[in-house]
């Protein structure tokens, strides 16, 4: 009896283990394959060799990337050496991508930029926040970006225990942010059991000096987060140039505002109505067949532009001979009951492999990479 018994457990739990892996190979999108989207006027942006995880434009054209991300068990074309912020002006006829200095006394050697967001405050200061992982911690790093010397002056290191394992932010203040959590955890075995287990424990968090607290809740894993454009008053107040809009706590536009969530492996995109309180009500999810990763706004249109993982096992399982494909996904209407989902760029890893972020100025694209190169191209 007792060893039926034990078979019978041992026979469930197998079971459960298969159920679940075979779950995880869907979230992952795992035999995905995609066809070539081509655009013609592209190259390839000299400089960036190891990642472009996110992007960030401000009004006048300025570029923002975050370089050289490492995570536990994530390929890297350079593993030694440490993250980065670099800028490209793309006012200019051919823009550079050229590093800024960061001010004395913060710690390069363990910088590992993930998510970043700008903010422009009434006296057109621009702050920089990034998410960053130094020795795999999770912080929110904000710096006051010096356009005449080219050079980022860190001001804040903020910690706190509601932000254990954050991906991405869109500030909405000078020190004042949203940011998704992609875990519940910061151990790493429990980040894997976590995934695993399809827990959707993962969140929103609000920041500011006088108040953190969880504002959503339920996602798979949280990834990239945005906020809408809001066309009638934009010179209101402090802008994000995320958005290009006024969005302080304080603003006193009747406009309503919408944040956006990509939940990445449940292929989804959240839209939620932010409240004065800064909390916020979950309004619509729109479906897609692929692994969204962060979102931007295309500021003439209120579009958003997705970058997209097709395949999720080839971006985690690094193989050269077979390298993860990069997709851009174009969201017209989200608010309406059919939005318009349209392919912009697709490559099957021969150009592009691991794109996580696309942006957009003056018919000008950027297309970013968890770990790979980053693109410029001429629309």
């Amino acid at each position: 009896m007792g060893r039926l018994l034990t078979l019978s457990l041992l026979g469930i739990a197998l079971a459960l283990l298969g159920e679940r892996l075979l779950a995880l190979r869907n979230r992952l999108k795992a035999s995905r394959e995609v066809e070539s989207v081509d655009l013609p006027n592209c190259h390839l942006i000299k400089g960036i060799e190891a990642g472009s995880e996110d992007i960030d434009i401000l009004p006048n054209g300025l570029a923002f990337f975050s370089v050289g991300l490492k995570c536990p068990g994530l390929h890297s074309f350079a593993p030694d050496k440490p993250g980065g912020i670099l800028m490209m002006d793309l006012k200019e006829e051919n823009p550079r991508a050229l590093e800024l200095r960061i001010s004395r006394g913060f710690n390069l050697a363990s910088f590992n930029p993930h998510g970043i967001s700008t903010f422009i405050d009434n006296d057109n200061t621009v702050y920089l926040f990034v998410v960053n992982h130094p020795e795999f911690k999770n912080t929110v790093e904000i710096f006051k970006f010096e356009e005449e010397e080219n050079s980022l002056l860190h001001l804040k290191t903020i910690k706190h225990e509601l932000l254990p394992s954050v991906n991405d932010i869109i500030a909405v203040g000078p020190a004042h942010f949203y940011a998704t959590n992609d875990h519940y955890f910061s151990d790493p075995f429990l980040k894997y059991l976590e995934t695993y287990l399809n827990l959707h424990w993962t969140n929103v968090v609000y920041y500011s000096p006088d108040e953190v607290k969880v504002v959503a809740e339920g996602f798979d894993s949280a990834n990239g987060i945005n906020i809408s454009p809001d066309k009638k008053s934009p010179k209101e107040g402090p802008q994000s140039a995320s958005s290009l809009n006024p969005h302080t706590e304080h603003s006193q536009s009747q406009s309503t505002w919408y944040i956006y969530v990509a939940d990445i492996l449940a292929h989804e995109i959240h839209v939620l109505e932010k409240h004065p309180n800064m909390n916020l009500t979950q309004l619509k999810v729109l479906k897609l067949d692929t692994l969204v990763d962060n979102l931007s706004i295309d500021p003439s249109s209120g579009d958003i532009l997705v970058g997209c993982h097709p395949n999720g096992q080839k971006l985690f399982v690094y193989d050269p001979n077979n390298p993860p494909s990069s997709e851009v996904l174009r969201i017209q209407n989200i608010l309406s009951e059919k939005p318009t989902v349209t392919t912009v760029y697709a490559n099957n890893g021969s150009v592009l492999q691991g794109s996580s972020v696309a942006s957009v100025y003056d018919r000008k694209l950027l297309i970013g990479t968890l770990y790979h190169r980053a693109l410029y191209c001429q629309l």
